[in-house]
Parts: C-alpha cells; sequence; structure tokens
C-alpha cells in the first residue's frame, strides 16, 4: 500500500493542478511523499553516486539548529532539525550498501541508530569503531571551497573528528565534494514526476497575479502585486525561498539596467496602460523549488495587442534560451557552455547576458555556474564544475532589444526552469514564448 502513496498523491495532484491551482497536498500527504522520496534517494539513487565518485564512506554531521545543507535534504519530513548532535554514516564497500546512525533516535524509518551508548559513552568513539570495522579507502567529509552546500562540516566537528581518528585513517579524509553535489544535483525519476507540478503552479499563480483579477490599471502598484504573491502562497499553503518582486518597464527616460532591475528598483510605482511588468517568484514544495521569471504588457485602451516592437523583443530573448540550451553537453563545464552560448549570440546580433543556475533542493543549487549577471566571464570553482544528466536548471537570462516607440532600449528577463538528460534538455513545464496581456483578450 504504502508503495502506491506516491503514485496516488501526484494523481490526485496532477488532476487539481489542471483544473485549478487548489488544492495542494495536504501536510500529512506532502509528509508521505516526502519520505518515499527520500527513502527511494537514500537506498536506490546515494549508493549509485557513492561508486560513480568511488567514495566508499560518507560522514554528514550535524548539530541542532546548525545544520548542515546536505543533512536537512536526508532528514524525514517530520524532523525540523537535527537532534543534539546527529551523525550519518553511509558506507559502500565490497561488504555492502549500510546507513547508519550514530545518533539516540532512528532517522526516520530509513536509517537505524547505531550508536551502543553503553559500549561508547563518546558518540566520536563509536564513529571510529564503524570506520575502523569497515576500513574504508576514503572517509568523505563535508567540506569545500567552491559550493557552500558542500561545505556544512563546521570547524568544531571538524577538528573533533581529527582528533579522534587514528593516524592510519587521518590521511584518508577527502572533501565529499563531488559527492555532495551529485547528491544535491541529481533528480531522481520519482522528483521529476512531480516537478511539471510544481513549475505548473507556479505559472498558474503568475497568471493569476497578472491579470485584471489582480490589476487595475492606475490604482495598482507593483508592491501591490508582490504582496498578493505573498497572500496567494500563504492562502494555498505554499512557501517561497525568496522574496517576490515585480518591476516597471515604460515610455519614459529611464533606464533598466542590472543594479535596477535586481536591487534598485523603485517602490510601489503604479502600473498604467502601456507597462511593460516583469515578474520574479520561486516557490518550496515537497522540498524542491521553483524559479520563475515573466512578463505582461498592459494595454492601452482601444489596443488587442502589445506593440510588435516588445514582441520581437521577446522572441529575441527566446532565441538566447535556445541558444543557451542547445550548447549544454554532458561533462562541458559552466564556463565552456557560457562561452560557446555568448559567442553564437555575438555572432547573430543579440545582447544576450546569461546567468543561469542550477535549481533542486535549493534554488540558487549546487552544481555547474553558467554566467553571473556581474560576470560574464570564468567563474572560478562552480563554473568549473562540469554538467551531469538528470539534472535541473533555472535557464536565467535576458536580452536587450531598442523600442523605437520608446526611443530607448529595454530588458526582456526570462526565467524557466528545464531538465537535462540523455534525451537532451528540455523545459520542465514549458516556457513562456508571448507576452501575457493585461486584461485578457478574449
Amino acid at each position: 500500500m504504502r508503495k502506491q502513496i506516491l503514485f496516488l498523491c501526484c494523481l490526485f495532484f496532477s488532476f487539481a493542478a489542471i483544473a485549478q491551482i487548489d488544492p495542494i497536498l495536504s501536510e500529512r500527504k506532502r509528509a508521505d511523499v516526502i519520505d518515499e522520496l527520500l527513502n527511494d534517494r537514500l537506498n536506490n539513487l546515494l549508493p549509485q553516486l557513492m561508486k560513480q565518485k568511488d567514495i566508499d564512506c560518507w560522514v554528514v554531521v550535524s548539530r541542532e539548529y546548525n545544520e548542515d545543507p546536505i543533512i536537512k535534504t536526508m532528514l524525514p519530513a517530520t524532523w525540523h532539525a537535527a537532534r543534539r548532535r546527529t551523525i550519518l554514516l553511509f558506507f559502500n564497500t565490497p561488504a555492502g550498501y549500510e546507513k547508519l546512525a550514530i545518533a539516540r533516535y532512528n532517522v526516520g524509518d530509513g536509517i537505524q541508530a547505531a550508536w551502543d551508548m553503553q559500549a561508547f559513552p563518546d558518540q566520536w568513539d563509536q564513529l571510529v569503531a564503524h570506520i575502523a570495522k569497515r576500513n574504508p579507502k576514503k572517509i568523505a567529509l563535508n567540506y569545500s571551497g567552491s559550493f557552500g552546500h558542500a561545505d556544512g562540516l563546521d570547524h568544531s566537528e571538524y577538528t573533533d573528528i581529527l582528533q579522534k581518528l587514528p593516524s592510519a585513517f587521518k590521511s584518508r579524509v577527502v572533501s565529499s565534494e563531488p559527492l555532495a553535489v551529485a547528491w544535491l544535483e541529481t533528480r531522481s525519476a520519482k522528483e521529476m514526476v512531480i516537478y511539471p507540478q510544481l513549475i505548473s503552479i507556479t505559472h498558474k499563480i503568475i497568471d493569476r497575479g497578472f491579470s485584471e483579477q489582480v490589476i487595475t490599471p492606475g490604482v495598482t502598484s507593483t508592491d501591490d502585486v508582490v504582496w498578493w504573491f505573498r497572500e496567494e502562497f500563504r492562502r494555498l499553503g505554499l512557501d517561497t525561498w525568496f522574496h517576490p518582486s515585480v518591476a516597471i518597464q515604460r515610455s519614459d527616460s529611464l533606464s533598466f539596467e542590472h543594479l535596477r532591475a535586481f536591487s534598485n528598483r523603485p517602490k510601489d510605482q503604479v502600473i498604467l496602460p502601456g507597462d511593460l511588468l516583469h515578474v520574479d517568484i520561486g516557490i518550496t514544495y515537497l522540498r524542491l523549488n521553483t524559479d520563475v521569471q515573466q512578463h505582461a504588457y498592459m494595454l492601452n485602451p482601444g489596443e488587442t495587442d502589445a506593440p510588435q516592437s516588445l514582441k520581437e523583443a521577446f522572441k529575441r530573448a527566446n532565441r538566447v534560451q535556445d541558444i543557451l540550451t542547445s550548447q549544454f553537453k554532458a561533462g562541458k563545464t559552466g564556463n565552456q557552455i557560457l562561452a560557446d552560448a555568448l559567442a553564437q549570440c555575438k555572432a547573430e546580433k543579440l545582447e544576450g547576458v546569461i546567468y543561469t543556475h542550477p535549481i533542486g533542493y535549493h534554488g540558487h543549487a549546487a552544481g555547474p555556474t553558467i554566467g553571473m549577471w556581474d560576470n560574464q566571464g570564468r567563474t572560478p570553482g562552480s563554473g568549473d564544475y562540469p554538467m551531469f544528466y538528470n539534472t535541473a536548471y533555472s535557464i536565467e537570462l535576458n536580452c536587450s532589444s531598442f523600442i523605437p516607440e520608446w526611443k530607448k532600449t529595454i530588458r526582456i528577463m526570462l526565467e524557466e526552469d528545464g531538465y537535462f538528460e540523455e534525451k537532451g534538455f528540455r523545459y520542465i513545464n514549458g516556457r513562456q514564448e508571448k507576452l501575457l496581456l493585461i486584461p485578457r483578450v478574449q
């Protein structure tokens, strides 16, 4: 029966999403789905990754309320934090694959407690005993210079481990970075059943927020729309991983350079006919994240469509998306993908700026960085990381175009979530290919 939970919940959720945004899964059903996804990953995905990365022992340590980003992805749905000090220990040796918790409690149903407190009153001594018994070639700890997600072992815990390890094992300590990033970035088949619905919800919330249901020109402000989004998330029982933003470009003398777009937006602008609206929004649901940017055009009286120049600008931004994703190849680094995509944009006379990032357990997730809005050159570290199959990305970028009627250059800023697999790249729930119109034209 339990094996059917994920299928039934997803089926119910899919039907609900097609009809309307409501209802979102109840907290209890969410917990069932989260735990089923987690157990699938721990039992099936992790041993494969350990073998691929040639790591036969992975030690994940956290203290309560100072959680390693990794351990937060391994706790059951009903755990909100580690308990006291929680140590998870994974072995993949010739003797087999094992999951142990050096803790006072089982960690959910999937990881059994393996601390004999009478024989080993000191928790570190129990850790050393397990390691010595299995004699692994490598002991991977969560420290990394390139990925904060894989750098969660704090200094005092690192020091304690090294002090306790016998000298013969100290030389076997390695960074878990290759395995930790792979664990975070690799999406399972079951997760990819669910992910389209998350993005569909995000798209439908944008569709509702950027409509005459919410916006009255001359009355509604950008902040009004932002807070409508926040209230809608709360009403639906959803979380966000960043505060949404709504911005305006219009026929005036103001430019829309990057700092203005990202951090210096005017607050509480009243939305007027003829405005080009932009939203940046993302939700967190079932431990996965979305990140989407779309545009809408506020029709002038008598208009039934956006100006042709704006529609052409939008097509150019879609073309930059196509150029970027055509460069996705397994083994190619983020820096290489960026350089090749920008070269093609230049050849086609497209003024594109690319700042694409992985997405999954985190909004700005672990994996290859493909440009940054303030750096269109090489990004050391994360930009040198190669692309692997079964990974998800927010295709985030912009393209500048001159609008003759406005006598100025605008930016079409797009972001849609996609998936890279052996078959190639695909958008998980489609992408925006034309401007939303407010009000909708029947």
